[in-house]
């Protein structure tokens, strides 16, 4: 009698069954391959987006592009149009322009906490640093790095999360310590954040 433990290695003894069921695994595991890659192209598509900042004659103004570096967010581009000095400048919780631009809501702030850099409490996710403009109207860049965000996140806070966000400049600068927003003044500019 042949031993039961050399049953399966005998092809002969496979029943034809076994092939399909071996088959089906193979496929089974191509298409969840092919799932997460196209999960994958999906995320990656996520890291950069870009904003079109207007202002509130609703003319274009400016530029700007997010974009996923490691565990950091870096937004950068111009902006024209706004009065000589320095300006707030914050990312807002929700993604419309709508003049006023009081419809951007407040700072984006998932921890729930005070505003400004200086404030032993904060500062929010959202607040960025002041932007100077040189001359009256001067077309003006920016650099700046929100630190430990996502753009995009399946789970977990994320700058793009159900109902957006905004980029604003403000009239005034912020004073880093202030709640809830800095003395930074009206809203003189703002641009909805979009995946590219």
């Amino acid at each position: 009698m042949q031993p039961l433990n050399n049953f399966h290695t005998d092809p002969a003894l496979v029943p034809s069954g076994g092939r399909s069921l071996m088959h089906n695994r193979t496929v089974f595991a191509l298409a969840v391959m092919t799932a997460t890659a196209i999960s994958g192209a999906a995320l990656a598509r996520g890291e950069r987006a870009t904003a079109e900042l207007r202002n509130l004659a609703g003319e274009v103004v400016g530029t700007a592009e997010l974009t996923q570096q490691g565990d950091d967010v870096v937004v950068k581009g111009t902006v024209k149009g706004l009065p000589a000095g320095v300006h707030a400048f914050h990312i807002h919780e929700t993604g419309k322009c709508e003049p006023p631009f009081t419809s951007a809501g407040g700072h984006y702030n998932p921890h729930k906490k005070a505003h400004g850099h200086e404030n032993p409490q904060g500062a929010h996710v959202g607040d960025l640093m002041n932007i100077e403009v040189k001359g009256e109207g001067a077309e003006t860049a920016f650099e700046q790095t929100v630190k430990a965000v996502r753009l995009q996140a399946e789970e977990g806070p994320a700058i793009l999360d159900a109902d957006g966000a905004a980029l604003v400049f403000h009239a005034d600068a912020d004073d880093y310590k202030s709640d809830p927003a800095g003395n930074a003044g009206g809203r003189l500019v703002c641009g909805v954040i979009e995946v590219k």
